[in-house]
């Protein structure tokens, strides 16, 4: 009855864990993100961050990238590594709530001599030589787990390992932002690198009709100089875009974890397409979305788990340790009759002075989780700036978009008057060649502006959280 007690006791005992169970903190949320004009009523609900990452990035190039990259990527295998440790380290922990269980044998070979230092009669000692053996199943060995140390700790380990987890998934979102940036980019720059090559090509031609015309005597020496500069001019600016693409390729190489090489282009430029609806979803929505807002909290968690593991300090610690087996000189005997051997060692121990010690772990544990809690905090509101940074940035670089598209339109139509004029003999050269070279930098800008227009969705698909499923 009282054995029966005493397990009840301990069991009643194990049941309690010190520290303070993890609440999830109020957050203020904002109802909607801020943004040029407000959401659709109809689109609230829904994000572009729920889409998986090929149904926004639809050039069957970028999707092999991406896929290729999610197999070899360095950070994302380091990302899995770690979250493989961290399974290991809950292992670990958790078996600290259970008995170790394990098995010993000996045997001892002595000869003892009848002529030491005292003198025993045949009668006494029979034989000099004597064969001992053991063997035992070690049983208890742990300490019970009175005020849930271990619980607590299993519970924060656990946390980890989800926060460990959630990084990996913030890799993934990652490693495909990247992927498409320096994708998109490289398509850009091809389409510069066109731009430039065809301009070279009509200002080639141009250089070649002034000089007609200067040997002629109908053009002038300026004339011919003025050409010779836009001919240089885009010239100049091929190799500094072929440089552009060959470091573009490398990132890209780096990326999918390859040696440097080029990259194989699917669609060109003008004909990638991006979702032109970009619904941000509930702001609310966001905070079980976004991978690292999770694994901020999951740290939270860990780190007010940790609490209840330094408070546990405090009280006393119960040891258990015991085994059974045998003890004989003989193997037929050695596990019945008076060859049995057990033992049961509890024992009790309990902090008195440890010079402040105790109190100090309490504090930084509570001040740990503080910060965690500053992180999570901190975690959210920069998640709110960067969906309504992304959705300020799509809105701007559309008009912008616009605006340029009608000034190229305008450019293009100037420079082929201009240049009907002059060749007719009406206008000069040098009002031609202005517009050739401001036509030349308003489509470079206008192919600059629409990749930054391209940018925006990616980033605002990342700043949703999208990416990772």
């Amino acid at each position: 009855m009282k054995h029966a007690l005493l397990a009840l006791a301990l069991l009643t005992l194990a049941g309690c864990a010190l520290g303070p169970d993890y609440k999830r903190p109020d957050v203020s949320v904002p109802k909607g993100y801020r943004m040029p004009e407000p959401q659709p009523p109809d689109t609230e609900a829904a994000s572009l961050a729920d889409a998986p990452w090929f149904q926004v990035f639809q050039d069957e190039r970028l999707q092999g990238l991406i896929r290729e990259a999610l197999v070899n990527n360095y950070d994302l295998r380091d990302a899995v590594a770690r979250v493989d440790a961290a399974r290991a380290v809950v292992g670990i922990t958790r078996s600290n709530q259970f008995p170790n269980v394990g098995a010993s044998g000996s045997i001892n070979f002595n000869r003892l001599s009848r002529t030491g230092a005292t003198n025993l009669p045949p009668s006494v000692l029979p034989e000099q030589n004597r064969t001992f053996g053991s063997a035992a199943l070690n049983l208890l060995s742990f300490e019970v787990d009175l005020w849930g140390k271990w619980r607590r700790a299993t519970e924060a380990a656990r946390a980890e390992l989800l926060s460990a987890e959630e990084n990996r998934k913030t890799v993934v979102t990652v490693l495909v932002s990247d992927l498409a940036t320096a994708y998109l980019t490289l398509c850009e720059l091809d389409y510069a690198l066109e731009i430039s090559q065809r301009t070279l090509k009509t200002r080639q031609d141009s250089l070649e009709l002034v000089r007609n015309r200067q040997s002629g005597g109908v053009a002038t020496m300026l004339d011919l100089r003025q050409a010779e500069q836009l001919v240089e001019t885009a010239a100049q600016s091929i190799p500094v875009l072929q440089q552009q693409i060959e470091q573009t390729e490398n990132r890209i190489s780096l990326l999918v974890a390859k040696n440097p090489a080029a990259v194989v282009r699917g669609r060109g430029f003008n004909q990638q397409t991006l979702p032109p609806e970009v619904p941000a979803g509930l702001p609310s929505s966001l905070l079980e979305r976004r991978p690292d807002i999770r694994a901020a909290e999951q740290l939270l968690v860990s780190a007010n788990a940790r609490i209840g593991v330094a408070r546990a300090a405090y009280f006393p610690q119960l040891s258990l340790t015991g085994l059974l087996g045998g003890q004989s000189t003989q193997l037929t005997s050695l596990f019945s009759g008076p060859s049995a051997a057990w033992s049961l060692v509890p024992q009790l121990s309990q902090p008195i002075f440890t010079a402040g010690r105790l109190k100090s772990n309490v504090k930084l544990a509570e001040a740990q989780r503080q910060g965690a809690l500053i992180n999570y905090e901190k975690t959210i509101q920069v998640a709110f700036t960067e969906v309504s940074d992304a959705l300020i940035a799509h809105r701007r670089m559309r008009e912008s978009r616009e605006r340029q598209q009608a000034l190229v339109n305008a450019l293009q139509d100037r420079t082929r008057l201009a240049y009907v004029r002059y060749r007719g003999g009406v206008d000069t050269q040098l009002n031609a060649l202005d517009a050739d070279r401001d036509l030349f930098q308003a489509e470079l800008a206008l192919a600059g502006i629409r990749l930054d227009e391209m940018l925006t969705v990616v980033d605002l698909y990342k700043a949703l959280g999208g990416g990772w499923k």
